[in-house]
């Protein structure tokens, strides 16, 4: 256990913030509710950005840039939009010492002053489609904060497309819901339900929301992204048309998509452990660290001179750290890249010299391994891959572990309200119904999932027919 983190099963709230602290991967700004994300905070945004984008790009979306300040008119003209950010919305009205002739919104999300850009460019089906994402910040006025997961100001991308049929929306929507699903199997090795929204929860202005939810290790459900068709509310909005091949006028069809640095938050709470954090190897900066270990200067030429050669090999591939700092013991140097989340450790002390091997520790197993001086690469390779396969299916398993097919409302309460795990239940589709189990258990339909069969039964709450089980928890 690190020294300064509080156990897991004690207070998973303030394990969660004290790894984050004492791995220095972000820190408490002076701005209330807004974060500073440190280094080994941000190497991981840089990595999930990077590895996002390509995934967008193959899929044939472009990047561009929008402006910060919305106008007050673009935000009143989609009124189902504004009215489901206006409590987290920040409004400027004064600029260069004078009250401005129209408020300024600083952007929740950026629908809005991307229409209006729309509208410009589309004038023909030959137009269409437009496939851009922007990088950027937004700020949502968020009363109860918590690092990564919810800040006043955070990181994200949000894609915006606009296309000529529903059908072409509907078919963008799904294919980048499952973009997300992918990376965040494949590279942040979470396991994720897709599916649909409920008409309560999808995002204000939506037609359809879809979304993926992962279950952390407290049971909790994480929202790690959402992808929004949007038909053509915001078309009519702004007055987008276009003309058809037919040569009638149409309004564009719409859609959105977006993660964030609660993605990060997801990470921590998915993987870490009592020692600190636990870093996917797909998403480590730097995920081999070296550590010699020499009591005097002979031993030191000859552990050196040992670490140094295999330092060349392992960095001909990868970001590798020499840790020879000579003012740190080593089991300082261990605890702390423990705690940081570096996925492998190599420890080459004289007598592993003598005996052509080293030692090397793999963070999620946190077991002593030697492994000879001829194969290190290769072993660094495999265990690397090994680690991201087996952090996924650990996480599966957990998942799994703690999910139910529940048919009794008691049953569903009991398992909710103590935190239990994932409950899936039959349920009507009336708002009703929905709202009663928010309102007892504080529970709610995380989404109607995808990979579910349909299966004729009777509402958790009411007793009328239904389909399909859905997904409920409690949430982040």
């Amino acid at each position: 256990m690190a020294k300064n983190i509080t156990p897991r099963n004690e207070d998973y709230s303030k394990w969660y913030t004290d790894v984050i602290i004492q791995a220095k991967m972000a820190d408490y700004s002076p701005v209330k509710g807004s974060m500073v994300i440190r280094p080994t905070g941000y190497a991981i945004w840089e990595l999930i950005q990077q590895n996002l984008d390509k995934m967008f790009k193959e899929t044939g979306h472009v990047n561009a840039y929008f402006p910060l300040l919305i106008p007050e008119s673009f935000m009143e003209k989609e009124a189902e939009h504004v009215e489901g950010f206006a409590p987290e919305c920040a409004v400027v009205t004064h600029g260069g010492g004078k009250k401005l002739e129209e408020n300024l919104y600083i952007r929740p999300t950026s629908e809005t002053i991307i229409w209006s850009m729309y509208k410009k460019w589309i004038m023909s089906y030959r137009d269409l489609p437009i496939l851009i994402n922007q990088w950027a910040n937004v700020i949502r006025w968020e009363m109860r904060t918590r690092l990564f997961l919810r800040t006043s100001e955070f990181l994200w991308q949000e894609g915006h497309t606009a296309h000529e049929t529903a059908e072409e929306a509907e078919e963008e929507t799904l294919k980048m819901l499952n973009v997300y699903k992918k990376f965040a199997e494949e590279y942040l090795a979470i396991p994720v339900i897709a599916g649909k929204k409920s008409d309560s929860e999808k995002f204000a202005g939506a037609v359809h929301t879809y979304c993926i939810e992962a279950m952390m290790q407290d049971k909790k459900a994480l929202q790690a992204g959402t992808s929004h068709n949007l038909g053509q509310n915001f078309a009519k909005a702004f007055d987008v048309q276009f003309q058809a091949k037919d040569g009638e006028r149409k309004f564009v069809y719409a859609t959105s998509w977006g993660v964030s640095t609660r993605l990060i938050g997801a990470l921590i709470m998915t993987h870490s452990d009592d020692n600190g954090l636990v870093i996917p190897p797909k998403l480590a900066q730097r995920p081999v660290v070296i550590i010699p270990i020499f009591k005097n200067d002979d031993e030191k030429v000859k552990v050196m001179a040992f670490a140094d050669s295999i330092f060349a090999e392992l960095k001909e591939e990868y970001n590798v750290i020499m840790d020879d700092r000579e003012k740190h013991k080593p089991g300082f140097k261990f605890a702390e890249w423990e705690l940081q989340g570096i996925p492998i450790r190599i420890e080459i002390g004289p007598k592993d010299v003598e005996k052509n091997h080293v030692v090397m520790v793999r963070r999620d197993l946190m077991k002593k391994e030697f492994i000879g001086r001829d194969v290190i690469f290769e072993t660094v390779k495999k265990q690397l891959a090994q680690m991201q396969v087996d952090l996924l299916e650990k996480a599966r398993i957990f998942r799994e572990e703690n999910s139910f097919n529940v048919d009794n409302y008691d049953e569903l309460k009991k398992i909710v309200t103590n935190e239990e795990g994932f409950v899936y239940a039959h349920w009507c589709g009336s708002t009703e119904c929905e709202e009663k189990v928010k309102t007892e258990t504080k529970a709610t339909i995380r989404c109607i999932p995808f990979d579910r069969e349909e299966e004729k039964g009777v509402c958790i709450c009411c007793g009328k027919d239904s389909d399909r089980r859905v997904v409920f928890a409690k949430a982040y």
